[in-house]
């Protein structure tokens, strides 16, 4: 008989959690205005609501922190960092942040001018907010396939190169300040960028003088797809793969709290230098001293151990084979999900789960509030909310894709726990014709509304 796989770590200290009464999550989530990012901690058995910052370190990520160099300008911590991400990532200068939207905001206002257009695909909500602040115009250049959840197609993050053309040829150059390629692609499930898919981006954008942009929250995530699925892959490391998926980037942000495996924390990187100078102005005024930014020295060494981890060893293998558990389960039970399975999260497809209720009425929204009240299970929205309003007409913008994401720390929860999201939502899905509306909002905020929204039920 074949050893069965198993974790490459063994638990070293536990936190409790408390499992509440169906009548006590009915009085918190209406306390709440029908909004998940409302509730506490403790009223949550089970947080998929994110997967950014809620993660466990590793003892040597912990030993690391009693060694940070606190000092405000030169910090060993930096420069132990600056040293990392070059090894790993290629990048001659970084600049560090106390997280990605933080990085985002620091390098777009280098970057992003009033009328300017972005493509990419499929923004996550920090980046399209950035630049709708700025009054520019995010555009979505995301294959097809990625909105059809019952396609196969191994990189559904990929950039549609047709797409992505008509965007540079139907505006001048100085109107557009970057290409975007977010990696994993987080709002359309979780999905991979091939490395010939980078390398075409790449090419085509240089042809118009354009740069390339990484949102590399999740690279790693990336690169391990890319060795699994995409041919000549197979018998190179992680850290090779990630060498070459980066030689195609400008710059990059990243959100340090998803594949940096640290609680706060990211940064921007770059080879040119005037753009690294640039940004240097803003990140002061932002952050903090270059060589600090917005993160302590004990973070940044965390953070140093932590990219070092995330592409050496076991670590991805016991990442992505979790997440797959959660959502080959549901698949098994006729459950609608985003097909293949994410790197991060599993995505159901609110729309097929809960055809009855109606669109204006937040149908992944409405799906997040009942299975919290199942089982105290805490989801979060990458729907109609998310996508907001459009500036222009201030009218909702209704996404192709509605899903509730469980995203999973990392190395944070056992499969059990993904039992009882399993159960919970299998539980949901057998009385789903009895959910027939949803909610209404009753108070938003301008931007990126989701995160504070209130919320009332429709009768």
């Amino acid at each position: 008989m074949e050893i069965p796989f198993a974790e490459s770590y063994k638990i070293k200290m536990v936190e409790p959690i408390f499992r509440s009464t169906r009548e006590q999550r009915e009085k918190w989530i209406k306390q709440a205005k029908f909004n998940l990012f409302n509730l506490k901690s403790e009223q949550v058995y089970i947080d998929l609501l994110t997967d950014s910052g809620t993660g466990a370190m590793s003892h040597n990520q912990w030993a690391a922190l009693m060694t940070g160099d606190e000092s405000y300008a030169g910090s060993s911590s930096y420069y132990n960092l600056k040293n990392v991400i070059k090894e790993i990532l290629g990048f001659d200068y970084f600049l560090p942040t106390h997280q990605g939207r933080a990085a985002e905001n620091v390098l777009f206002s280098v970057l992003v001018k009033d009328g300017n257009v972005v493509p990419g695909n499929s923004h996550f909500d920090t980046t399209k907010g950035h630049i709708e602040f700025r009054k520019a115009k995010a555009i979505d250049c995301t294959i097809d396939e990625a909105f059809d959840t019952e396609s196969l197609h191994p990189f559904k993050g990929n950039i549609d190169l047709e797409k992505l053309e008509a965007v540079y040829s139907s505006f001048h150059r100085e109107e557009i300040p970057m290409v975007i390629v977010t990696l994993t692609c987080n709002t359309s499930g979780g999905q991979p960028v091939s490395i010939e898919n980078l390398k075409a981006v790449h090419h085509l954008s240089k042809k118009y003088g354009i740069p390339v942009v990484f949102d590399s929250a999740r690279f790693a995530e990336n690169a391990w797809f890319i060795k699994e699925r995409e041919p000549g892959y197979k018998d190179k490391s992680i850290r090779e793969i990630v060498a070459e998926m980066f030689s195609y980037a400008d710059a990059m942000t990243m959100s340090s709290k998803k594949d940096g495996i640290v609680n706060i924390g990211g940064f921007m990187a770059m080879n040119d230098e005037k753009l690294y100078k640039e940004a240097s102005v803003f990140n002061i005024m932002y952050e903090g001293f270059n060589t600090y930014g917005g993160m302590a020295g004990r973070d940044m060494n965390a953070l140093a151990i932590g990219l070092d981890e995330i592409t050496s060893g076991a670590y991805l293998e016991n990442r992505i084979q979790q997440v797959a558990y959660l959502g080959y389960q549901l698949i098994g039970w006729g459950i609608p999900v985003q097909k293949p399975i994410g790197g991060h999260a599993v995505f159901i497809d609110a729309k097929h789960f809960l055809e009855h209720v109606p669109k204006e009425e937040y149908i992944a929204q409405t799906l997040a509030i009942e299975l919290y009240l199942e089982a105290g299970v805490r989801g979060v929205e990458v729907g109609t909310l998310l996508a907001d309003r459009d500036p222009a007409t201030h009218k909702n913008r209704y996404p192709k894709l509605e899903m509730l994401r469980l995203a999973i720390p990392r190395r944070t929860y056992t499969n059990n726990h993904m039992d009882v999201v399993a159960v919970a939502l299998k539980n949901i899905w057998e009385k789903r014709d009895k959910i027939k509306h949803g909610f209404k909002i009753s108070n938003e905020a301008p931007i990126m509304r989701h995160f504070s929204v209130e919320l009332e039920k429709v009768d």
